[in-house]
């Protein structure tokens, strides 16, 4: 059983263009003018690799991690892991969402609970500028598929004839004698709620098909409106001039050495400006992340071209069964700002130097021998409010941040209001016992500094010799 595999299409209205006398909404229409690739991804087995993390490239080949390579989202619902992220993209570009399959291998879970009894659910984020997420919510899929087992590899893609998404993923049923992997679909406008889901796609006899996206086509190149790309054993292409209409097989990768067994996880991507897509593969079979082959036709089997490691860079981190969305230039200066790669550090305290600030169940206080180490691990961001000023953003629970509340710390998730802003804001001035050290004043209280009190940590007025070195921190890796 190959590991898991996910993804969504989505469909931007980023152009209209004539298609057999319709209007074509097509997914990743780039302008020659757009400056960037997102791609979002998990990178492994393990809860911390079962995230959703970032990365981005400016010709689609050569891909930079974000974020410092850590997660940017976390799942708190679920399994608490996700895999297979897609991004959607509504048409007119004010929302976006990331769906993703609720699992998570070697944290609770194994492949033959996940295959036999999984999580009948998908993990969903809603947006509305790419940066700022809503907390994940659960969407219930395969719950209402008799005897449906598990949800896998999710996808959506914008239907411009019925003005919703056409929703897609595998589940593994017991039907007709055989128990496998199908792809089933149901509507949505708002990913909350579903029509009945239907089953989409099957293969013949006991073959499984688990990853499958769709890419609509720009006039003028090939024969179909659509063309999808499964895992299947193959990497089967498929056509179509209707998303949910009679699908032509054209081929697969074979011909070109690239197999089911050895690759999955097909994510689409058109170049900007350029009739060129590419199609990346997850080397499951080997750990090796993904690959890009490319074509000018994707409806073209032998058009597929597989490159030279030299001609492409996937970054630090393992890139595994992700989506990859064209970045408008407003878009990708807020991606680009909002997750510079900035370090993960931590905060040392001067009079009891084992000690480092952490949280624990969201409660901030010093303590040694830190473990998971990631929460004593904060990134130091551009202060959420005022110049010159300082945030600390946690490493293992992106978008929460150290804010004070009554004078107590607490590490609490970012609601967007200026009162967080503020609270979570922070001068850093010369340490009040060592000049050599830090001390971190209030933005909002500035005759108080953060400081240890009983190891908890508050926000106080400094006024003795032992408040100073309770109010003084070295920054360090």
């Amino acid at each position: 059983m190959s590991a898991l595999r996910a993804r969504l299409t989505v469909i931007l209205l980023a152009a209209c263009l004539l298609f057999a006398g319709q209007t074509l909404t097509t997914p990743q229409q780039a302008d020659a003018a757009d400056p960037g690739y997102l791609m979002v991804h998990f990178t492994g087995e393990g809860a911390t690799n079962q995230q959703m993390y970032l990365s981005h490239s400016t010709d689609g080949l050569h891909w930079n991690d974000l974020n410092g390579g850590g997660m940017v989202l976390r799942s708190t619902v679920g399994t608490k892991g996700v895999r297979d992220p897609a991004f959607v993209r509504s048409p007119d570009g004010s929302k976006y969402w990331i769906i993703a399959t609720d699992l998570c291998i070697s944290c609770g879970q194994d492949w033959n609970a996940a295959i036999n009894n999984g999580s009948r659910n998908l993990v969903v984020w809603e947006s509305t500028d790419l940066v700022t997420w809503s907390q994940p919510w659960l969407l219930n899929v395969a719950g209402a598929i008799p005897d449906g087992r598990n949800a896998w590899a999710p996808e959506a893609i914008f239907d411009p004839e019925t003005n919703d998404y056409v929703l897609y993923w595998a589940t593994n049923v017991p039907l007709n004698g055989k128990t496998k992997h199908r792809i089933y679909y149901a509507r949505t406008s708002d990913f909350r709620t579903i029509t009945t889901p239907q089953t989409y796609i099957e293969r013949p006899g006991a073959q499984e098909i688990i990853d499958t996206q769709i890419i609509e086509m720009p006039a003028g190149v090939g024969t179909y409106r659509y063309v999808r790309a499964s895992g299947d054993g193959q990497i089967t292409l498929e056509g179509s001039n209707s998303i949910l209409g009679t699908w032509t097989r054209l081929g697969d990768l074979s011909g070109i050495g690239l197999t089911g067994s050895m690759v999955e996880g097909p994510m689409w991507m058109k170049f900007n400006g350029t009739n060129k897509w590419g199609l990346y593969l997850d080397q499951y079979a080997t750990s090796g992340g993904y690959m890009p082959v490319l074509t000018t036709d994707p409806s073209d089997p032998a058009s597929y071209q597989k490159q030279a490691s030299s001609s492409y860079s996937m970054g630090g981190t393992k890139k595994r069964h992700g989506w990859i969305m064209n970045l408008t230039a407003a878009e990708e200066s807020r991606v680009l700002a909002r997750w510079p790669n900035t370090p993960a550090q931590r905060l040392q305290s001067y009079n009891f130097q084992d000690r480092y600030v952490r949280q624990t169940n969201f409660d901030v206080r010093i303590d040694p021998n830190v473990s998971p180490a990631e929460d004593a691990q904060f990134r130091l961001r551009p202060g959420l409010a005022g110049t010159g000023t300082v945030s600390f953003e946690s490493v293992n629970n992106p978008g929460y941040f150290l804010r004070h509340f009554n004078f107590d710390f607490q590490l609490v998730r970012n609601d967007g209001s200026s009162q967080f802003a503020a609270d979570a804001t922070f001068r850093k001035v010369a340490g009040l016992a060592d000049a050599g050290w830090s001390s971190f004043q209030s933005y909002n209280y500035p005759d108080r500094y953060i400081r240890h009190y009983a190891y908890e940590l508050r926000l106080d007025p400094i006024t003795t010799p032992t408040g100073r070195g309770d109010a003084t921190f070295r920054v360090t890796s």
